[in-house]
């Protein structure tokens, strides 16, 4: 059992750490392309703004660069950093125009690599630089042609650390919700495995019940066995071998009942209900005990719609019972129509143990017992419609009783 339940917070474990892996591989994915998705936005509102300005920016006739239609422009007005560089022939570039951002514009090895890219381009770039002060910036960089050479640039900058916060916030959230499905998806797991573990622990059960009830049923008539075979050896008992055989046959028949009874448990074998006389029945069975000279037996005749075998083990059961419990006083058993009542003259069951003792392992004080006969008498009640119930005897001991329906009667629910 112990090694069932680590099976079953194992495979929580793996449960667990399965999804864990599959949720991160899919917010790694998300955080990927919220990034790139992001920059790529930022991309073209800088882009656009730059070609924008790039377009307001001309040379005159003279060769003079003209910035006048720059400075009315609301692009430029919206721009976080602004700047048109300027360069002659085989020159540095230089500021011409700035509108500069929080840590200011590129400084000149920056306005330098800028340069070159959009030399080498020969159209609209977009790269980051950072500032003067070390503030990384997304830039657009739009030439500027004076005839078929650039002359000049327009640079339009974006602080990205806005939206970058927006991203670090995206990876909290989705790494809170990753931890909160991990935690759920672990608490389904534990569920998902207990439900399909308990098949296995109800084998277990009924695998222990049934060694159980085997170790009930069948003490009783091996050590019968052993003192007839012991005795028919010394030579004592000349009619041991005869005992014998017939201690076998029961010990057939229990070993009979055993298994139908487990099949029935287990579900894999349907009651056999057959029509049988419930007096001879319970006559017969307690012919087969051991002390069957103590108890005294007042039948009616009585048909009844039955397992015979179930039937007599339920029997056998209360009048061992109370055999063990009378204390070698006589046994009464009467057979009425849907009814075998059992009393013996032991000490009786106290009034808030008389639903107790029906229950699995549950024993008498100093019987003996296993706690499995009373439990196996009402599961065969239950199973053929009737119930088993226990009462004071007048004058002391107890009483129990079997109730079943009488034939073509319908059974009462278990």
């Amino acid at each position: 059992m112990a090694r069932l339940y680590r099976v079953r917070w194992a495979m929580t474990l793996l449960f667990a750490v399965t999804t864990a892996g599959c949720l991160v591989v899919l917010a790694t994915i998300a955080v990927r392309i919220d990034g790139q998705s992001r920059e790529h936005v930022l991309d073209e509102a800088v882009t656009h703004r730059a070609d924008g300005l790039a377009r307001v920016v001309y040379y005159e006739d003279a060769g003079g660069l003209r910035l006048d239609g720059l400075r009315d422009d609301t692009l430029a007005d919206s721009a976080e950093a602004l700047g048109v560089v300027q360069a002659a022939t085989g020159a540095a570039p230089q500021l011409r125009e700035a509108k500069p951002g929080p840590g200011g514009l590129p400084d000149q090895a920056g306005l330098d690599e800028i340069w070159a890219t959009v030399q080498h381009e020969q159209e609209t770039v977009t790269v980051e630089a950072t500032t003067a002060d070390g503030h990384p910036f997304r830039w657009a960089v739009a030439p500027v042609w004076e005839g078929d050479r650039i002359d000049a640039a327009v640079l339009v900058g974006a602080d990205p650390a806005r939206s970058e916060a927006d991203h670090t916030r995206l990876i909290s959230w989705l790494t809170a919700g990753c931890a909160a499905l991990v935690l759920v998806a672990a608490a389904v797991g534990h569920l998902l495995s207990g439900r399909s573990m308990r098949p296995a622990l109800r084998g277990l059960e009924q695998q222990e019940q049934f060694l159980a009830e085997a170790a009930h049923e069948l003490r009783t008539p091996l050590a019968t066995l052993r003192l007839v075979v012991e005795s028919g050896r010394s030579g004592r008992r000349p009619g041991a071998l005869d005992e014998a055989v017939g201690l076998v046959d029961r010990l057939g028949r229990l070993v009979t009942g055993l298994l139908a009874r487990a099949r029935v448990e287990a579900g894999t074998q349907e009651l056999e209900r057959t029509p049988l006389r419930l007096d001879q029945l319970v006559e017969q069975t307690v012919e087969e005990l051991d002390r069957a000279e103590l108890v005294t037996v007042t039948a009616e005749a009585v048909v009844v719609e039955g397992d015979p075998e179930l039937l007599a083990q339920a029997v056998r059961n209360l009048v061992e019972n109370a055999l063990r419990h009378g204390g070698g006083t006589p046994v009464e058993v009467t057979v009425d129509p849907g009814r075998v009542a059992v009393r013996d003259h032991g000490p009786g069951v106290p009034a808030a143990d008389r639903e107790r003792v029906f229950e699995r392992r549950v024993t008498g004080a100093g019987s003996g017992g296993t706690g499995t006969g009373l439990a196996i008498v009402r599961w065969v009640a239950e199973l053929h419609g009737g119930s088993a119930e226990l009462s004071a005897a007048p004058g002391g001991g107890a009483v129990v009783e079997l109730l079943l329906p009488e034939r073509g009667e319908p059974g009462r629910a278990g």
